[in-house]
């Protein structure tokens, strides 16, 4: 028996006025789902590292980003046999747009109002905007 183990990803809500930063992911895992910045926690790095580097290798280093905070955790296992635990966080945008730095992994970025987003969603995001909006922690599937 294979023994499989679930990976850890993280997301990121990244805030600027009050707009959302998503694209429509192509990956086999969310493939036609929209989805922020995020990817898979690499051996040894922080939270923090993580996530500015995925924003750097998704977005472009010129996008800049400032107070980096947890958000929620959620078990994601809606994309059998692919399982993660997901840490969601949010963030707030400083400077620089983003570009399409992965044309094979996404879309065009673009920035959507919290409540007018785009469908369907990758599945970690409505957990987001529930614990952004409620103050949940954790989510179950």
């Amino acid at each position: 028996m294979v023994n499989k183990r679930p990976k850890v990803g993280l997301g990121l809500l990244l805030f600027k006025d009050g707009k959302i930063l998503l694209a429509k992911r192509k990956s086999a895992l969310g493939n036609g789902e929209y989805g922020g910045p995020g990817g898979k926690m690499e051996h040894l790095e922080s939270f923090e590292d993580a996530l500015l580097r995925e924003v750097a290798e998704e977005c472009g280093d010129q996008l800049k980003i400032t107070n980096i905070q947890f958000l929620c955790l959620s078990n994601l296992r809606m994309y059998n046999p692919e399982h993660y635990v997901d840490i969601g966080f949010t963030a707030e945008w400083v400077s620089g747009e983003p570009k399409q730095m992965e044309p094979h992994k996404h879309g065009k970025w673009g920035w959507y109002e919290i409540d007018d987003l785009p469908a369907p969603l990758f599945a970690c995001e409505p957990n987001y905007i529930e614990a952004f909006k409620t103050g949940r922690k954790h989510f179950a599937d």
